[in-house]
């Protein structure tokens, strides 16, 4: 397949996810309204009584917005929601063998499924990231505000959390073929088994494979602010690594297989 064919599918497929209103907004919504409730109700709380509530920006609740958006609830709830869109897209909408019956490659077709949702899931939540800063700074006062690097390590932490966890919701959702059911496994996965699974000490070492723990290990947050869930377990760089590949490699082959061998 040449370049230019790749880049029109990437765009059909972006276009497609794009397009895709409810989930368009449901994304934006998790992703942005957070951050402005988080930054309104500082302020007012700092206005209305200054000697018992702080500013609301600074540091502190700058790394609050990177849990936010990288190792809590919401980043994590956009991903799912834009992977499992693309990953689910065709199907819902009748068009899978159309694009089957016209020839092109199916792995192509899945393949093609992830960067674009990547690109969209991206964009939503650079933006919340932007936003976050811009409340960091505006209402800071008389507060410290966060240093260039730790600006940049954060960005790259939940730009990996998000994309990776995309991407598994691209190949989970592409095996399981039902955009609910993907939502929900994805959802209770993320926010009750993956932490669960993680608390229990009589698993030992097995526990790090839990793909969460992995991606906390890359947060630049002290280990009391940056935790997801009760439990987390320590690792070194190259366990996390290992993991991380192993989830993408696997839900990336299950999603290509699933859509290679489905029947149009």
């Amino acid at each position: 397949m040449s370049p230019t064919i790749a880049m029109r599918m990437f765009g059909a497929d972006f276009l497609k996810i794009r397009k895709k209103r409810g989930t368009l907004i449901w994304a934006l919504v998790l992703a942005l309204l957070p951050v402005v409730v988080f930054f309104v109700v500082g302020a007012i709380q700092h206005s209305s009584a200054p000697s018992e509530h702080g500013p609301a920006g600074g540091t502190s609740h700058f790394e609050t917005c990177v849990q936010l958006l990288g190792g809590l609830f919401f980043g994590p709830l956009v991903a799912i929601l834009i992977g499992v869109e693309a990953g689910t897209g065709d199907l819902s909408a009748g068009v899978f063998r159309d694009l089957v019956v016209s020839g092109r490659s199916r792995v192509a077709l899945f393949a093609s499924r992830v960067p674009a949702a990547l690109a969209l899931c991206w964009a939503v939540i650079v933006s919340a990231f932007v936003l976050a800063l811009i409340g960091t700074y505006a209402f800071a006062s008389n507060l410290s505000t966060p240093s260039t690097s730790l600006i940049l390590n954060s960005l790259g932490f939940v730009l990996l959390t998000t994309g990776v966890l995309c991407v598994v919701a691209v190949g989970f959702s592409s095996l399981v073929g039902s955009k609910p059911g993907s939502i929900i496994a994805l959802i209770a996965w993320q926010l009750v088994a993956g932490p669960l699974i993680a608390s229990i000490s009589s698993l030992g070492g097995a526990r790090r494979g839990v793909l969460d723990q992995a991606l906390e290990h890359f947060s630049p947050l002290a280990p009391d602010k940056g935790r997801h869930g009760p439990t987390l377990l320590t690792m070194s760089g190259a366990t996390a690594v290992i993991v991380v590949v192993l989830w993408l490699v696997a839900f990336l082959a299950l999603g290509a297989w699933r859509t290679r061998t489905m029947d149009a």
